[in-house]
């Protein structure tokens, strides 16, 4: 039974995969059910009431009814669930503790529906092909899960690294490794460590794991004809993690950006924003399909594009409707000591971000596989050189001259813009992304029915394409002193554009302090500084 000292350490350590704060007993108690199912599912845990989101100790008070509700309420999951509801003093308050065991017998179903751990937050799976795709492989969904009999701990854990842990998730170093493990449910049958703590936290998990690496290739050019370097990176996930990135890094353009004066330090902007590639190399090794044994976590350098790629495509959990939607990992412990360290961040959110920063990096979208292997590709910037213009009558660039044709005639073909412009098709297809991306050139439809729809009428210079994106920056500048609350949709509809227009308009117009945005997305409002109208 958990006591005082194990729910102060719990509080330090803050939320996570295995533990949950509730302020106050809901009025509805069916919400602590809900929790208490989705750790049943995973690998157990414990509710603790009485704790506010800023981990202060608040208390609460268990008395008989509200006792014989929530085990009234518990009892309604099925199969039948046997867990501990106790009421523990901890600095002179009352903490109510619900200690939930890793059930035996998954699923658990409460109310018709399956609840899943993911990281710290609570996933909820209501249709029947989500339920049966997810626990179709319930043996194998959980790799992490698994007892790793041979690890010795005393002996394999990295300590350098253990304690690093501790520090960066405010864990007390006046407590002993034993319980930590005990708490963040570390620990598999017969106090074995768990493949995911293994991983995690063994000098050498490759020992155990042969395919548990990330291997780096950097290739000259645009195919996997020449290698030039060829590393790969073994022990503990968080050094691979650092270890990988630091390998790119070595390979990647970087200019710096002097902010201020004085003793300020320079800014690092890397030609890929540093902030997608973690998101990234965290994803690979935090949802890979450890069961693939044939397989390692790769890193792909080429001078175009750089492709991350790790064994096992979209889990069964998540279909490609709801891809960058939803969040739901093969390695929920894994995931869940990142979580602790800080190293992720929103819960489901990963892809959208990963897509917003490029987008503000004036960088093409990433391309992204889900079935087999699960790899995302982040293209380089292509550095224009003279010899890169479209030398012509008006010596139009590149884009330019894709408008034109596309202006001539909506319906051409990808072979005949490459044909047309002299280029390659991997440069075309990085020039049309660009005229994506700005908003002045979108594909509708598909296949031969497909043609491309020009968003700003363009009078085939840039300077045309100049002054119609000042006259829509200034539509929707009026558009939000009519109405601060405004919306993307309603400014797209004042503009006589798409959408996308309007949210590719609206960042860059950000980007220049043009406008703000104060509250959320659903209640806030739209500012723009220093207007004097």
């Amino acid at each position: 039974m958990v006591t005082g000292e194990d729910i102060s350490l719990l509080v330090k350590g803050g939320e996570g995969y295995n533990v949950e704060f509730k302020v106050s007993i809901p009025s509805k108690v069916r919400e602590l059910t809900e929790e208490v199912c989705a750790f049943a599912n995973a690998a157990g845990g414990v509710l603790l009431i009485g704790i506010d989101d800023q981990n202060i100790l608040r208390g609460a008070n268990l008395d008989n009814s509200k006792k014989s509700a929530i085990q009234h309420s518990i009892s309604e999951i099925t199969p039948t669930l046997h867990c501990s509801i106790s009421q523990v003093e901890v600095e002179e308050k009352n903490i109510i503790a619900i200690e939930v065991p890793s059930g035996a017998n998954k699923p658990y179903v409460y109310s018709g529906a399956i609840y899943v751990r993911i990281g710290p937050n609570t996933q909820k799976l209501t249709t029947a092909e989500q339920m049966r795709d997810f626990f179709q492989q319930s043996d194998r969904i959980y790799f992490d899960e698994g007892a790793c009999k041979d690890f010795n701990i005393a002996k394999e854990i990295n300590q350098d690294l253990f304690r690093e842990f501790k520090a960066l998730s405010r864990l007390g170093s006046d407590v002993s490794d034993d319980q930590i493990f005990r708490n963040l449910k570390l620990f598999g049958g017969n106090d074995c460590f768990k493949n995911g703590a293994v991983l995690f936290f063994g000098k050498e998990p490759e020992k155990y794991f042969e395919k548990a690496i990330v291997r780096c290739v950097a290739f000259k050019g645009l195919d996997k004809r020449f290698i030039i370097d060829d590393k790969s990176f073994g022990g503990p996930l968080l050094l691979q993690f650092r270890n990988a990135l630091q390998w790119i890094f070595g390979k990647l353009n970087v200019r710096y950006d002097i902010e201020g004066q004085g003793s300020q330090p320079r800014k690092e902007i890397w030609e890929i924003p540093e902030t997608v590639l973690k998101e990234a190399i965290i994803n690979s090794l935090s949802h890979r399909d450890y069961y693939d044994k044939g397989a390692t976590t790769t890193i792909e350098l080429f001078d175009d594009r750089i492709e991350i790629a790790n064994p096992g495509g979209l889990v069964s959990a998540i279909p490609p409707s709801e891809f960058g939607k939803r969040s739901h990992s093969r390695n929920p412990l894994i995931f869940g000591l990142f979580a602790r360290m800080h190293l992720v961040e929103q819960i489901g959110s990963g892809i959208i971000r990963i897509k917003d920063i490029t987008r503000e990096s004036n960088l093409p979208e990433p391309r992204f596989n889900t079935e087999g292997m699960f790899s995302i590709v982040f293209y380089r910037p292509i550095q224009l050189a003279e010899s890169d213009k479209k030398e012509g009558t008006m010596g139009n660039s590149v884009e330019e001259v894709i408008v034109e044709l596309v202006k001539a005639n909506p319906r051409i073909r990808l072979k005949e813009l490459i044909s047309k412009t002299q280029y390659t098709r991997r440069k075309v297809e990085y020039h049309i992304s660009k005229l994506n991306q700005s908003g002045i050139m979108e594909r509708v439809g598909v296949g031969t029915n497909g043609f491309w729809k020009l968003n700003i009428h363009t009078s085939g210079d840039n300077k045309g394409i100049e002054k119609e994106i000042e006259i829509i920056e200034q539509l929707i500048l009026d558009g939000i002193r009519k109405n601060p609350k405004v919306t993307i949709d309603q400014l797209a509809k004042i503009t006589a554009t798409t959408r996308k227009t309007i949210e590719i308009q609206i960042n860059k117009m950000k980007n220049k302090k043009m406008v703000e945005r104060s509250g959320s997305t659903r209640s806030g409002f739209w500012k723009i500084p220093d207007d004097k109208k």
